[in-house]
């Protein structure tokens, strides 16, 4: 995808260009690459150019803005250059998986320990997931088994994702689970993978 530098910051003050070597932040007009949020990692991948290439070790939001943060490995990058933004799609894609895995898993554990189970956190990595969870006891074995039978039946069934921007109240309406805490706009987006698991989410999946 091809984006135009909007901004470039070293040492967390902005400059007008960058030379080989330098550890910066850059700002992109436009970007295919997700933020960290949610608890899913952010993404990385590289900007390049004709003589130029910057690796993106991590990618995060502020005020509005995604910054893109990695190192200028070869050439000179200054504000208003074109690039071409490629995001790591192998580790994108791993990331991915375990995100749909934690929606699988929190449906299931629902279905297993009852509807006031709550997520609280997660952690979405490439290589592992971490999910947290309110339950008024600790988890037994045979629990633990029929929760792992479920989330692994949804995944041999295959389901499509299906993603859809609706209103919060129409979201909530047709039985999305919205988590308790996060602060939502007036328009959402609804993630379902089958009737199993239908969740408000902006991550990747």
């Amino acid at each position: 995808e091809q984006a135009r530098v909007a901004a470039l910051f070293h040492e967390g003050q902005p400059v007008s260009v960058i030379e080989a070597g330098t550890q910066a932040v850059v700002v992109l007009d436009n970007t295919p690459f997700y933020a960290e949020s949610g608890g899913q990692v952010g993404d990385r991948g590289r900007l390049s150019a004709a003589g130029l290439q910057f690796t993106v070790s991590d990618t995060r939001k502020q005020g509005g803005l995604h910054l893109h943060l990695g190192q200028l490995r070869e050439g000179r990058l200054r504000v208003g250059d074109e690039v071409s933004a490629e995001v790591d799609e192998a580790r994108r894609a791993a990331t991915r998986r375990n995100h749909s895995a934690t929606h699988l898993l929190h449906a299931a554990l629902r279905k297993t320990l009852g509807e006031h189970v709550e997520q609280k956190g997660s952690l979405v990595e490439p290589d592992r997931l971490r999910f947290d969870f309110a339950h008024t006891q600790a988890v037994t074995p045979e629990q633990l088994v029929e929760i792992e039978r479920l989330v692994n039946a949804q995944i041999r069934a295959n389901h499509a994702v299906e993603t859809r921007l609706m209103n919060y109240r129409q979201a909530l309406d047709a039985g999305a689970m919205a988590l308790f805490g996060e602060k939502y706009g007036d328009d959402v987006r609804v993630l379902s993978m089958g009737e199993f698991s239908v969740e408000l989410c902006g991550g990747t999946h």
